[in-house]
């Protein structure tokens, strides 16, 4: 199962994501069908596996990991000083407020949103392409899914 989700990892985030995620003292929950559901380090969680198309969403945890293992700018959207802290507390991140995005992201894609020094401020998923979110002044460019500044995750 390990080599399973690292590989996944490596697919939907890059080479080296899955190791940087998972280290080998990862355990995993399985669904009532018995499908890898949750991948955890110890009690917390570090990704959720989604039945729908077989990615994952990310925890904080598994975040944070990825924020450190990959250098600025993949796979981060900066966001403008004005909107962080409606961002970091978990609210929608539109267009307007985004500064620069990793050009190798797609729409759809799990993303991690920085403010302006690159410090990790909240997870989500994009619902626009790099090039949308420079060119529209309106709409919502990220569905945020956890906010990290004052706001504790669920599992």
């Amino acid at each position: 199962m390990l080599q399973r989700v690292r590989i996944i990892a490596d697919y939907q985030f890059g080479p080296g994501a899955g190791n940087a995620l998972f280290p080998d003292t990862v355990r995993f929950s399985l669904s009532r069908t018995r499908r890898i559901s949750q991948v955890l380090n110890g009690d917390k969680r570090v990704a959720t596996l989604r039945a729908s198309d077989g990615l994952f969403t990310l925890s904080e945890l598994g975040a944070r990991r990825l924020h450190a293992s990959f250098p600025y700018p993949k796979l981060r959207i900066t966001i403008n000083s004005e909107a962080t802290p409606f961002v970091g507390a978990g609210k929608t991140a539109f267009a307007k407020h985004v500064l620069h995005v990793d050009p190798d992201l797609r729409a759809h894609d799990e993303v991690l949103l920085v403010d302006e020094k690159d410090a990790l401020i909240a997870t989500g998923q994009a619902l626009l392409s790099p090039p949308e979110m420079m060119a529209f002044n309106k709409g919502v460019a990220v569905k945020v899914r956890w906010g990290f500044l004052g706001a504790r995750e669920h599992s």
